[in-house]
């Protein structure tokens, strides 16, 4: 995912060199500044998410001035830094619009959790605001949605090939938009007036594939009772997308190459040769390489068909892409039910925080079946937890108040317990990622889990 970027502002070196540090060893891409006119300077290149900013800064250590200058920075959300536990001054800037108030010496975990619930927020909020103004269904190489760095990359790289007649292979999990970007690719091509055929390899039985790519004569075996065309010339001057090609049987992929190289194929029990004229798109989750090596995918064919390949990536790799995917899911869903439908904050950040192994298809088909029972058109964590019990046993783990005579420090140990297992177990054993659903440092989980001995 894309690096947040944090602008750290204050007059102390070794401070900012510290901090530096540990909100890199979060993954935040840090600047720092060491005055307030530096600071100008850096966020007029420096496309912050979010600002450090210390409350008594050169040359003047005046803290209204400070306060002042946070209109400097274009509504950003910033967070006060103070040697000065004064609660007046708190106050005092969090109503003129900060987002918090942290006091030195400052423990690098609380840092850690103020700035990502922060931008966590902030972030959010944008988004369900670009949710609220898109409207219009994508359209062109938009169709393949999202604004994560991949998701830009396969736009590009769509755009540029389109046009052209050269093959493609599409590889990437289940789920994830193949036949999206092939029906993309036919649609900007100079082909676009013409048919798109898709033909499922692994769906249709080996005894009959070569009848329904090639089509057949009359009597050319029993039940044969007239000429039928075959997609591959339904597909003529067209586009023919081959999904999952990595299930086509091996005695299918010998014809097929002789299509490809020749442009021609005989039907079933013909004896005349027929020329088609299409362009080869295909598509498969498998690693074709390995079946190449293990002897069920001709290498010739695989180098055929891949002329440019094109690779997905899962939607965990991409979780900011769910935001704006959720919207064009909701908008074709107003279209088709004629009624205004809304995602909560809360209900988009389940959307987020959740693994989705099916990918895009299942992260549509849950928010269909989330809205297909919401009763007034705003989609909440309510909704939610009907179809999904164990949110709601989770919320109910975290928020009861157990009948109990144990100490609070006591409980407090077996709540943190409760929530490190669920984020481990959530992120398969990572702890970095563990480290950062629980708002805390790697460092601090492994110390975490070295004292609770987990």
């Amino acid at each position: 995912m894309t690096q947040n970027k944090i602008l750290l502002v204050d007059d102390e070196p070794a401070f900012r060199e510290l901090a530096s540090r540990w909100l890199a060893n979060q993954d935040y891409h840090v600047k720092a500044a060491g005055s307030l006119e530096e600071a100008r300077k850096v966020i007029a290149t420096f496309d912050a998410d979010l600002v450090l900013l210390d409350l008594s800064m050169p040359p003047h250590f005046d803290p209204q001035i400070t306060l002042d200058s946070m209109a400097d920075f274009d509504g950003r959300p910033v967070i006060i830094i103070t040697g000065h536990a004064d609660r007046d001054l708190a106050l005092k800037a969090v109503a003129r619009g900060a987002w918090d108030f942290i006091a030195k010496p400052i423990d690098p975990d609380m840092l850690a959790v103020v700035v990502r619930r922060a931008i966590t927020k902030t972030t959010l909020e944008r988004e369900l605001n670009q949710l609220k103004q898109s409207t219009k269904q994508p359209e062109g190489a938009a169709a393949y949605i999202g604004h994560s760095t991949s998701t830009q990359k396969v736009r590009a790289l769509v755009e540029r090939i389109a046009p052209t007649d050269v093959r493609v292979l599409v590889t990437g999990p289940s789920g994830t938009g193949k036949e999206v970007i092939s029906k993309t690719l036919h649609d900007l091509s100079h082909r676009a007036a013409k048919p798109f055929v898709s033909v499922h390899c692994g769906a249709i039985p080996a005894d009959l594939l070569e009848s329904e790519l090639f089509g057949y004569v009359k009597g050319a075996f029993t039940g044969a009772e007239k000429d039928k065309a075959g997609l591959l010339s339904l597909a003529d001057g067209g586009t023919l997308f081959l999904d999952e090609i990595g299930e086509m049987p091996l005695a299918m992929q010998v014809k097929l190459l002789r299509v490809l190289q020749e442009g021609t194929f005989f039907p079933v029990g013909g004896r005349e040769q027929k020329h088609i004229d299409i362009r080869v798109i295909s598509a498969t989750n498998a690693d074709l390489l390995k079946k190449v090596r293990a002897g069920s995918f001709r290498e010739d064919l695989y180098y055929r068909i891949k002329g440019v390949n094109i690779e997905t990536q899962s939607l965990a790799e991409r979780l900011e892409d769910v935001p704006v995917l959720l919207q064009a899911f909701l908008s074709r869903l107003q279209n088709q039910q004629a009624k205004s439908l809304q995602l909560s904050s809360g209900a988009v950040q389940w959307f987020r925080d959740q693994t989705w192994p099916g990918n895009v298809r299942e992260l549509k088909n849950a928010l269909e079946s989330v809205a297909s029972i919401c009763p007034q058109g705003q989609i909440t964590m309510e909704d939610i937890q009907l179809l999904y019990p164990n949110v709601q046993l989770a919320n109910q783990t975290i928020n009861r108040f157990p009948d109990t005579e144990e100490t609070l420090d006591e409980q407090v140990k077996a709540l943190e317990i409760r929530l490190i297992h669920h984020a481990l177990e959530k992120n398969q054993g990572n702890r970095t990622q563990a480290a950062k659903q629980l708002g805390i440092s790697r460092q601090g989980l492994i110390k975490k889990i070295e004292r609770y001995g987990l």
